[in-house]
C-alpha cells in the first residue's frame, strides 16, 4: 500500500489501517514491512488490540485464527457511506490494482450518468445508466453511443 500511496492520494484517496496488534507491535512489523517490501510506511494505523473496532464492522474472516491480521477493506465516499467491503482470506494477497480500479469506476460514476462493466479500466467504455434516455444520453455523451439492447448501450468514459 506504501508504495503506491501517490495513486491513492492523485485520487483524493485517504488510506489508514486498523491493526488487531498492540501500538508497540507496530514498530516491529512496520519495519519489517519497510525492509521487507523496500518501501516506507507513509500512513496512519489504528491500533485495536481488543478488536472492539474489529469485530464490530466485521473484519476478520471467519476462518481467521484468533491473532491473524485485519483482512478487510472498506471504500468510504465523500459522503462518509460505505461504498465497497471486502474481506480477503489470510492465504490471498490484497489485490490493490482492483481497489484502485474500484476506486476510479466509483468516482467516474459519482459524476456521470454511467456504470462499468466487469473487468473495466481507466479510458475504457462505460455503460450508460437505464434511467437516462437516449435523448438526453445525446445531449450527455456528445462522443455518441452504441446500443445492444435498450438498458444496455455504451459510450466512450465521458471524462476522457
Amino acid at each position: 500500500m506504501a508504495k503506491i500511496s501517490p495513486e491513492f492520494k492523485k485520487r483524493g484517496v485517504k488510506v489508514i489501517a486498523v491493526s488487531v496488534d498492540p501500538m508497540d507491535s507496530h514498530k516491529g512489523w512496520i519495519n519489517d514491512i519497510n525492509e521487507t517490501q523496500k518501501t516506507t510506511m507513509n500512513y496512519p494505523i489504528i491500533a485495536d488490540p481488543d478488536k472492539k473496532v474489529a469485530t464490530l464492522y466485521d473484519m476478520i474472516h471467519p476462518n481467521a485464527i484468533d491473532n491473524m491480521t485485519v483482512r478487510s477493506v472498506f471504500i468510504i465516499g465523500p459522503d462518509k457511506k460505505v461504498k465497497l467491503t471486502l474481506t480477503y482470506p489470510a492465504s490471498c494477497g490484497r489485490n490493490f490494482d482492483e481497489l484502485l480500479r474500484v476506486i476510479d469506476s466509483l468516482q467516474l460514476t459519482s459524476k456521470y450518468k454511467v456504470a462499468t462493466p466487469a473487468n473495466w479500466k481507466d479510458g475504457e467504455d462505460c455503460i450508460i445508466t437505464p434511467a437516462v434516455g437516449d435523448a438526453e444520453a445525446q445531449q450527455l455523451f456528445p462522443k455518441g453511443f452504441k446500443t445492444v439492447k435498450p438498458y444496455l448501450r455504451y459510450t466512450p468514459q465521458p471524462n476522457r
